[in-house]
């Protein structure tokens, strides 16, 4: 949306918005916001509204600890379940700098913007689409899932209908089309997916999606969880990403050589291929997540295919062309910002050096004997393992900020050590994350 400073003013005196939500991500992909008055709105615009950004981890020591959001007037939306008869709110995402008016290095909109101009000087656009799972709960205290329904059931075994129906309705008022919405495999699991958009729109879109998703189910006095696996022996929450790669307007996923692919998507897939491991802790980012792995569709090796669901990546074909690529591996407790920013350079890095694309795997992976998939490499199989080889990434560390990675890591060092001592790890995981994811 294109849109100026001086009209989202207008557009407030004329909407009788009486609150407007100042919102951004800590760098765990947690959305923050404060709440500004519209006479403060000119000045958030202006000089920006500051906050004490050393109460969150990776931003600024005690000693600096000002900060200053700058509302981006592009991502203007009512909140709708917040609207009331004496005034509406808003909601505009904001860009982090220091106070002498520099961008903030961690700011994860602005690591996803830079990112965005680095594919644009080798003429291209990485667009972005996610297909999201979550379950709904009775209640946020006990694991009882709202229905009984299965893959693409209909009402009423399936009580979830009406909830993904508010949800869309909901995202269509702000702006945000969904493109499909169905009952997933588990018991109380929902799916909606939306069409690509550039990185940043997507990035911004996920947020505001989980948002909607936590709000409406709680209206409806229920409890929507994405936890990677909430329910042991049942389907997981996956966020499947496609993306796409264009040039000059056009889906050069859909350009084919003599030998089959366009090379320089082949390339980028074998860049993402080559740095997934190392930035698995990105995608997968709790020790839930890895419980994940391996079943009902949820990858569990460094592998592509065409069609093939226990692949990692899946390349799918729409009317005999290839249209994008579909990356299987992470999860909705992400942080889309820091995730996209990973993916774009990792394929950036197979196009500057011409990566091959391995030879692809059309195996059964969730059945296929040892013999057949000790050649492939796996995904971490713990969060351990995940912030090993992130910290020993060179990749990594020369794209994210020391200051990012380091509050990072210490997080979920201890995340993992709480996992790994206790006696009771199911436990663990649900008091460390259910009531938050």
């Amino acid at each position: 949306m294109n849109i100026s400073k001086n009209e989202i003013l207008d557009f407030v005196s004329e909407n009788d918005i009486k609150f407007i939500r100042l919102a951004f991500c800590d760098i765990f992909g947690t959305q923050k916001n404060i709440s500004i008055t519209p006479r403060a709105l000119k000045k958030a615009f202006e000089q920006g509204i500051s906050f004490d950004a050393s109460a969150f981890a990776g931003f600024t020591k005690v000693d600096a600890s000002d900060l200053l959001l700058f509302p981006d007037p592009s991502t203007l939306s009512i909140l709708p379940w917040r609207s009331f008869s004496e005034g509406n709110v808003i909601r505009l995402y904001c860009n982090i700098k220091y106070p002498n008016g520099t961008p903030f290095e961690g700011d994860g909109r602005y690591l996803l913007q830079n990112a965005v101009k680095d594919a644009i000087k080798q003429n291209l656009s990485c667009m972005f689409g996610t297909e999201c799972e979550f379950y709904i709960f009775e209640d946020s205290k006990i694991l009882k899932p709202y229905d009984n329904a299965g893959y693409f059931d209909v009402a009423p075994l399936d009580k979830g209908e009406n909830i993904r129906r508010q949800i869309c309705i909901t995202l269509e008022e702000m702006g945000i089309y969904p493109e499909s919405s169905h009952h997933e495999q588990g018991p109380g699991q929902n799916e909606i997916d939306f069409k690509y958009s550039d990185a940043l729109e997507a990035a911004d879109n996920f947020i505001t999606f989980k948002s909607v998703v936590k709000n409406i189910a709680a209206m409806n006095g229920l409890f929507a969880s994405f936890l990677p696996k909430p329910l042991c022996g049942k389907p997981g929450n996956g966020m499947h990403i496609n993306l796409s790669l264009f040039r000059n307007g056009k889906n050069i996923f859909q350009t084919h050589t003599e030998e089959g692919h366009s090379v320089t998507c082949e390339n980028f897939i074998a860049g993402i291929l080559y740095r997934i491991r190392e930035i698995s802790l990105f995608l997968n980012t709790l020790t839930n997540s890895y419980a994940r792995f391996g079943e009902f569709e949820a990858p569990k090796y460094v592998t592509w295919s065409h069609q093939n669901r226990s692949q990692l990546i899946r390349i799918p074909y729409a009317q005999k062309e290839m249209q994008r690529m579909e990356l299987r591996s992470p999860d909705p407790c992400l942080n889309p910002y820091i995730a996209f920013t990973l993916l774009i350079y990792a394929g950036l890095e197979g196009i500057a050096k011409q990566m091959p694309l391995p030879e692809y795997c059309n195996l059964n992976l969730f059945s296929a004997f040892h013999e057949h998939t000790k050649k492939y490499e796996m995904l971490p199989q713990s969060l351990n393992e995940a912030i090993l080889l992130a910290e020993n990434s060179s990749f990594v560390q020369n794209i994210l900020p020391k200051r990012i990675m380091k509050s990072y890591l210490s997080v979920k060092q201890r995340e993992w050590e709480t996992f790994f001592s206790s006696s009771d790890r199911n436990k663990t995981e649900l008091d460390m994350y259910f009531q938050r994811y």
